[in-house]
């Protein structure tokens, strides 16, 4: 078998395989997941600098499958350039959120590199998004309300990129979020409020999405003024978790019940999604409108495992470990990406069970030889 020799090459494959697997959903992605992988951990392990000095501390050299692929831990991002690119090759970089003390985790992309990060995206995105619960029932096409700043406003977030991205699926987009003199990112509340409204009194419905804390921001201000506003039916949220210390952090539960209390949108229309400046795919709890959710499902470009930090070994269904991601569509920085999250393993997907405590992270036996 002919193996990859080049980034460009190995993008054109992906990119097909993406495509594959979009038009037929009996298309068997395992092997072809596998091959990719092999060879996309051959180009970075060669051409990484950081990726490569990690692989030889873990002494791995080759692996027989992606899972055996040595997982750099996300906080490398922070440290050192985890990148293929020189300096003048990566015109865009995206920075991890948190407050504005703490040093960002950065994600170098060229031209082509972000063209895979918008092909990853958006598909996955429609599906749980905006596609239709009942085969052969046509969805309204959305208005779209974003509780973070523009991607002009905020062009080192991969959040906002990702929403910029997906604009053009809907029938009008306002981005009501604000970034302060810090910084740190604001709800414009009355441009918030005024837009609602209007959405209120038409007929057209609306998809809400913002950070949690952007969402605790908004229901808080809803029950001081006294507000609850009756979106039009089919109206969904996107909460993409997140407080950063932000805010007061709501359970889960808790956050949703308030999002339909104040906006109207039933439980079942609540999408969460995962994901991580360092990636660049994202995972999603539920597709809208569906009654079963809290599962959270990559696409079928990229993988998750929940590893114990006691074995560095995958944990059985229904036990908790460290969330573990294979991203294919990391062409250009690495593809196995060890975080910081906590996760239940539920079949192929994995349940949110918040952050790792720093304990727990120094003790991890699978970070101890690592940087």
């Amino acid at each position: 078998m002919t193996h990859i020799s080049t980034f460009d090459e190995y993008t054109s494959q992906l990119l097909a395989f993406m495509a594959r697997t979009q038009e037929s959903r009996a298309f068997d992605a395992t092997v072809e997941f596998g091959r990719l992988a092999k060879d996309l951990f051959a180009l970075q392990k060669e051409l990484v600098p950081i990726y490569r000095d990690y692989c030889r501390r873990q002494n791995v050299s080759s692996v027989a499958d992606w899972p055996q692929m040595p997982a750099l831990p996300a906080r490398a991002f922070k440290e050192y350039e985890v990148t293929s690119l020189s300096a003048p090759e990566r015109p865009r970089v995206f920075h991890s959120s948190g407050t504005t003390q703490q040093r960002p985790g950065r994600h170098f992309h060229n031209d082509l590199s972000l063209a895979v990060y918008n092909a990853s995206l958006r598909p996955w995105f429609c599906r749980h998004l905006l596609c239709p619960t009942i085969p052969g029932e046509k969805t309204a096409r959305l208005e779209l309300l974003v509780l973070i700043p523009s991607p002009e406003a905020a062009p080192q977030s991969s959040l906002a990129h990702m929403f910029g991205a997906v604009q053009d699926e809907f029938e009008g987009a306002v981005f009501a979020g604000r970034v302060a003199g810090d910084g740190a990112w604001t709800l414009d509340l009355s441009t918030t409020v005024a837009r609602l409204r209007e959405i209120e009194a038409g007929a057209s419905p609306v998809a809400v999405m913002g950070t949690a804390f952007s969402f605790v921001e908004l229901v808080d201000h809803c029950r001081n003024e006294r507000i609850q506003f009756r979106l039009p039916s089919g109206s969904r949220a996107l909460e993409t978790g997140g407080y950063k210390g932000r805010t007061r952090t709501l359970p889960k539960a808790e956050l949703r019940r308030l999002i339909t209390r104040y906006l109207g949108v039933p439980e079942s229309y609540i999408v969460g999604e995962y994901g991580m400046s360092e990636l660049s795919s994202q995972a999603y709890d539920r597709v809208a409108g569906a009654a079963d959710g809290g599962i959270f499902h990559f696409p079928p470009w990229a993988r998750a495992e929940i590893i114990s930090p006691e074995t560095g070994r995958e944990v059985e269904e229904g036990e908790t470990g460290l969330i573990r991601v294979f991203d294919l569509a990391n062409v250009r920085s690495v593809m196995a990406l060890q975080t910081e999250d906590l996760g239940i393993r539920r079949g192929s997907g994995f349940e949110l069970a918040g952050r790792a405590a720093e304990a727990e992270l120094r003790g991890c036996s699978l970070l101890q030889r690592d940087l």
